[in-house]
């Protein structure tokens, strides 16, 4: 079984320091959602692991962050793929739950959906170290994306070594077939 997990805000769609608080508010990045559609296609199965501290803020509704994720799953559909499973953490930073990136809980959750995927050989694609951090401790492979807060999270370093960096998510498509 092929698995792919992906970051949501910087990855699939533009992110915003204000949060992305409305369906009209989430935006695709250029790409990201053929790009989904062509790894769906290819066999993979997608996962989605995105922190949502805006329902925490009082940001948005859970309601609301369905209907997001109706919107990017419809999107995806349009182009023949398909998402196969979404976690969430609903929580603030100071919550203290073992689900909000960089802890591996939402990474653990969806390879326990999925045990016959080789944990070894599921990307886990992010815009920040905390996606990364999540994926290695799931012992995982970390891919960054330059999208979102990619470039800001180069340049802060401290990055993993031998990671792979692409400028967005179809740029990695050909690392993640191989």
């Amino acid at each position: 079984m092929k698995l792919l997990i992906l970051d949501r805000d910087g990855v699939i769609n533009f992110d915003s320091d204000d949060y992305v608080k409305s369906v009209d508010e989430w935006l695709p990045i250029p790409g990201s959602i053929e790009a989904i559609a062509e790894l769906s296609k290819a066999g993979f199965t997608i996962a989605v692991a995105t922190n949502q501290s805006g329902i925490a803020r009082g940001y948005f509704s859970p309601e609301t962050l369905h209907l997001m994720h109706s919107k990017m799953r419809h999107l995806v559909g349009e182009q023949g793929g398909h998402i196969d499973h979404i976690e969430y953490c609903p929580h603030g930073p100071d919550d203290q739950c073992d689900c909000r990136k960089p802890l591996p809980g939402m990474i653990n959750s969806i390879l326990d959906q999925y045990p016959e995927a080789d944990t070894e050989s599921v990307f886990v694609v992010g815009d920040s170290l905390r996606d990364l951090e999540a994926g290695l401790t799931a012992g995982c492979k970390p891919l960054l994306v330059r999208t979102g807060k990619g470039e800001r999270t180069i340049t802060k370093g401290g990055l993993p070594e031998n990671l792979l960096i692409c400028d967005d998510l179809k740029s990695a498509i050909p690392y993640i077939l191989s």
